[in-house]
């Protein structure tokens, strides 16, 4: 395979694209973000990188917690809007027809209709350059229950999640493994006698 050389970028993709809500529940907000990951297991920790000029951002600076919000293929119209529209101009969840709903641990606003959302509370802010890192600390997660199986495991799988690729969004759903099946012993064929 030939490949050319380009100067760094932030080329990393697929990413999730999701729906950040914030705000109060009086004056709630959502801001679609694309650059969010998991920082670390043990404490459970995740962030977000925002732009100072975002509408969003003073929302999470100034009450210090914000939620992730999944985004299912139902939902990417309303993921898209929530990425170009600013919340100073237009509440985004009458816009969209997007429910808030309180969180557990958290007084900022959840989105009922995502399949999971991820409660943070903001441990640290970091500046980097065009975007400030959000370091949070996962306080709670909500699972719509109709994605547990009958032992109670997380299928996420059947939520139909999308994610977002150098400026497109795209449905989740063709499994190719599962963690560790490059190693897993194969099992032996029982013999008929």
């Amino acid at each position: 395979m030939s490949k050319i050389t380009w100067k760094g970028g932030a080329l990393l993709a697929p990413v999730p694209a999701v729906m950040v809500s914030c705000g109060s529940m009086e004056a709630p907000n959502i801001v679609t973000v694309a650059w969010t990951g998991i920082t670390c297991t043990q404490p459970p920790k995740t962030y977000i990188s925002l732009r100072k000029s975002r509408h969003s951002y003073g929302l999470i600076k100034e009450s210090g917690c914000f939620v992730i919000n999944l985004t299912t293929e139902a939902l990417v119209r309303a993921t898209d809007f929530c990425g170009v529209r600013s919340g100073r101009d237009v509440n985004k969840f009458e816009v969209c027809h997007l429910t808030p709903e309180a969180a557990e641990h958290i007084p900022c606003p959840a989105i009922a209709e995502s399949p999971l959302s991820i409660e943070c509370r903001v441990t640290d802010m970091i500046e980097l350059g065009s975007h400030d890192m959000f370091l949070a600390d996962i306080v709670g997660v909500s699972v719509d229950e109709t994605l547990l199986d009958a032992n109670g495991r997380l299928a996420l799988e059947k939520a139909g999640l999308a994610a977002y690729c150098h400026g497109e969004y795209y449905a989740l759903g063709k499994r190719l493994g599962k963690f560790g099946y490059s190693v897993e012993k194969k099992k032996k064929k029982k013999k008929n006698k």
